[in-house]
């Protein structure tokens, strides 16, 4: 196998994965009402630590499900955003797909994913406080830009090497 064929192979797992990533993201955006209680429920079980060891989590988990479970009831559109929150995520998704079909040429849309990654922190620095959102939560999203970043460096270098490979003229047959 050559190395630009390997190369390639290497690209699309890891976009793979990421596209994954971005999906599952994104449909666990849909049903949030019902995620907080599950995780609830989780929480307080007579067999989680959580309450013991870690009360601030299981309070905030507990006023995060109030307010998505009051919001429910009473102001349901409101909840049509984290509906967009999740389709932003499937098609960012989409956008992907690109580079894993032609690495060199849409490696743009891996620097746009790296963008968008950095800004998850003044993000979360920013909108956090404002949102009454705890500092540790924020550390929490803040670490999505940094495990999402991650893989997208890995793949931006290997583009890149790809890039200088696809450049080079092609061997010349040895005459015999």
């Amino acid at each position: 196998m050559s190395e630009r064929h390997a190369l390639r192979r290497r690209i699309r797992v890891w976009l793979a994965v990421f596209i994954v990533c971005l999906v599952l993201s994104g449909l666990t955006a849909f049903p949030l009402v019902h995620e907080l209680r599950w995780a609830e429920d989780l929480l307080t079980s007579s067999a989680s630590p959580v309450p013991e060891h870690f009360p601030g989590l299981l309070d905030w988990i507990t006023r995060v499900r109030t307010g998505l479970d009051e919001a429910d009831a009473r102001y349901p559109f409101v909840l049509y955003g984290t509906d967009w929150l999740a389709f932003a995520h499937l098609v960012i998704a989409v956008a992907f797909y690109g580079p894993f079909r032609d690495p060199v040429r849409n490696i743009w849309v891996i620097e746009f994913g790296m963008i968008a990654c950095a800004g998850i922190i003044p993000l979360a620095l920013i909108c956090g406080p404002i949102r009454d959102i705890p500092f540790w939560w924020s550390v929490i999203d803040m670490s999505f830009g940094v495990f999402g970043v991650s893989p997208l460096l890995v793949v931006h270098r290997m583009i890149k090497r790809l890039e200088v490979l696809e450049r080079a003229p092609a061997a010349e047959p040895v005459a015999a």
